[in-house]
């Protein structure tokens, strides 16, 4: 392994909060344009010229993923699972009618992302939060009914800590019955209008209740948070709500269940109802997963007037026990026996 100087060490991470507050300096770009993406290419992380009359500004033309890459203990810089979030982003981009990028080419601008980030790689519990971005960049405010035909395609690179504000914490979620996270044609798609749409309920809930985050259940169906799947478990079973177009198909979600299998445990994909819920919280545990969050114990849940307990307001030894299988994957800890890494150098 080639020695180099790292600008991060274990006790910088507190200077990488809040999450995604530091960029990296160089990022890869390209430009769709006549038809095609040419080579993509290094640049600097600045300020870059977009019309005020982008498809992407008026029409919300634009999606975006998240994904980490890795220091490992011998130095050496992976990506977790780039070509799931190649795969995702590409679906998102053809459902919002973008330019599709080439898949080979998208990873590649993940890998090139860390190679241009490789000194800010922070050492573990840190990583390098990666974001690729889609835009679409024609200029024409009456293409309301049309799609844009160029864009810009880029990948951010962000070195973090811990997501949560305070570390590793059992969260508190209040319990929405009525308002859904987003729009069902568009739940699966990883777009800033999803997030939009979360946003003002989320932070006057937090102002009223001091939660961290919402959890969506329309009509009492258990769905996800803003930002985050939801998962049930106890010492022998794992349920989540199935794939359907209504929620975000999440890569940590399904690396959970993976692993969730491998150490024995019965995965249930299936609906349940707040209801069934509120009987877990007696017995069970619950967690958010996502790529930021990896996997966050879930200790309260509020509903009307009513604050439920799961876990001793803890994170619980299932939850636990999982997101050390997952994290000790990513870290380099334990083997990858099912090739979610890849290498960078």
């Amino acid at each position: 392994m080639t020695s180099r100087t790292w600008r991060y060490t274990a006790n910088d991470l507190p200077k990488l909060s809040p999450f995604g507050s530091v960029l990296a300096e160089k990022i890869p770009f390209a430009e769709f344009v006549d038809g095609q993406w040419p080579e993509p290419k290094i640049v600097r992380l600045t300020d870059f010229q977009l019309h005020p009359g982008a498809h992407c500004l008026h029409y919300g033309s634009s999606c975006f993923e998240g994904l980490k890459a890795y220091r490992w203990p011998d130095d050496s810089l992976v990506v977790f699972r780039p070509d799931q979030h190649a795969k995702r982003m590409t679906q998102s981009a053809a459902i919002l009618r973008l330019p599709v990028p080439d898949l080979g080419m998208l990873q590649q601008m993940m890998v090139d992302a860390v190679l241009a980030a490789a000194e800010e790689v922070p050492p573990a519990p840190g990583s390098l939060y990666l974001r690729p971005v889609l835009i679409g960049a024609d200029t024409n405010i009456g293409a309301a009914a049309t799609p844009s035909h160029s864009a810009y395609l880029y990948v951010i690179a962000s070195p973090v800590g811990d997501y949560f504000a305070g570390g590793q914490r059992a969260l508190r979620l209040l319990v929405e019955c009525e308002t859904p996270r987003t729009t069902p044609q568009f739940g699966r798609v990883k777009t800033g209008a999803n997030y939009a749409a979360a946003l003002g309920i989320t932070l006057a809930a937090k102002e009223k209740w001091g939660i961290d985050q919402i959890l969506f259940c329309p009509d009492g169906d258990v769905q996800e948070t803003g930002a985050s799947n939801f998962i049930l478990l106890d010492d022998d079973v794992v349920v989540t709500k199935p794939l359907s177009d209504s929620f975000l198909h999440g890569v940590t979600r399904d690396s959970v269940l993976i692993l969730a299998e491998d150490l024995g445990y019965r995965v249930e994909q299936r609906n349940f109802s707040v209801a069934e819920l509120l009987e877990w919280t007696k017995h069970g545990e619950a967690a958010l997963s996502g790529t930021a969050a990896v996997l966050a114990g879930v200790g309260s849940l509020i509903l009307g007037d009513k604050e439920y307990i799961l876990s001793d307001n803890q994170t619980g030894p299932n939850t636990t026990r999982l997101r050390k299988s997952l994290v000790d994957i990513q870290q380099g800890i334990a083997s990858d026996a099912h090739g979610w890494i890849t290498k960078v150098c």
